[in-house]
């Protein structure tokens, strides 16, 4: 399980520099250049050091860490299969599946309790229990 820390030095392990950029109402972007190279753009308001930052870092190295990448001219579903693959990579990374079944087994089993006890955003838990229970992201189907 990655804490903030953590990520930051598998992004550069990795080569991935990670830069202060404003990014409005999205919190984070990463990018891919012709050459390969990955960049993660986090805007001050998701960095702070806690569950936000961890969440949109988590996803963003989800995202160059797979080649998970798109155009504004992509698709719309082929966005969401890429923005689906970030977010299971970043799942299996930041809430792997022993230590959910650990926390579950000890009691903690309100959703609040697990993000909390996980560091991340119900939201993230939410997609969290969707892919171990159901294989797939779409958290929208089942809460």
């Amino acid at each position: 399980m990655y804490a903030v820390p953590a990520l930051y030095d598998l992004a550069r392990q990795q080569n991935i520099e990670v830069l202060r950029y404003p990014m409005g109402e999205n919190g984070s972007m990463s990018v891919m250049t012709d050459s390969g190279a990955c960049y993660i753009g986090m805007d001050e308001s998701v960095r702070d050091g806690g569950i936000q930052e961890r969440v949109h870092l988590g996803h963003e190295l989800g995202h160059c860490l797979t080649g998970s990448f798109y155009s504004i001219h992509t698709a719309i579903d082929c966005r969401q299969r890429h923005e689906n693959r970030a977010d299971k990579w970043a799942i299996l990374q930041m809430i792997p599946v022993n230590d959910l079944d650990d926390a579950v087994a000890q009691g903690c089993t309100e959703l609040w309790e697990l993000a909390e006890r996980f560091g991340v955003t119900e939201d993230f838990m939410r997609k969290a229990v969707c892919y171990y229970v159901h294989g797939n992201v779409a958290a929208e189907l089942y809460f």
